[in-house]
């Protein structure tokens, strides 16, 4: 490289610091890039940065699960290595082999119950139902009808008086 590039090239790193370098992409196309830790033109220490270009640049469009967690560990620097293919798949592997026995465990634990409530062993959950909340002022009564009631026409302006508000009340 010719002195006059490589004094570009220097010019560059120092006002603009180190381009970005890729790390590596993930099974789903998202490409992972880190910018290492430099000093900046005015003399700061610019700490290093990661950082991901998604494969679906709509961040709306995300929702969990769509980054590998080995890679989202990376990004958040909890990891210091990048994470490989081939620990991906056999941690990917692993969480399959693991909703398979919940699973089945859970689907034993059904069949044991039932077993136990046919057996008389354990009773049967009661199954109650509840019309409305106890704070609600209609608890345990009619339900208010959802047809709008009106006094506008034999409404009588100081006619109406809360309750306990006779002669009786004192102040």
């Amino acid at each position: 490289m010719s002195r006059p590039w490589r004094a570009l090239r220097a010019l560059r790193l120092r006002l603009l610091g180190p381009g970005k370098e890729l790390v590596g992409t993930d099974q789903f196309g998202n490409k992972y890039y880190r910018v290492p830790k430099h000093e900046n033109h005015a003399g700061q220490i610019i700490p290093e940065r990661r950082f991901v270009e998604a494969i679906n640049r709509q961040a709306y469009l995300y929702e969990m699960g769509d980054f590998p967690t080995e890679w989202e560990a990376w990004i958040r620097k909890k990891r210091n290595d990048p994470p490989t293919i081939e620990e991906i798949l056999k941690n990917e592997n692993y969480r399959e082999e693991m909703k398979q026995k919940i699973k089945d465990v859970s689907e034993k634990d059904k069949l044991l119950q039932a077993k136990e409530y046919k057996e008389g062993l354990v009773a049967e959950p009661v199954h109650t139902r509840v019309k409305g909340h106890a704070s609600a002022p209609y608890y345990g009564k009619k339900e208010p009808s959802q047809d709008p009631t009106s006094t506008a026409s034999t409404f009588q302006p100081g006619s109406w008086k809360p309750p306990g508000s006779g002669s009786s009340h004192n102040k």
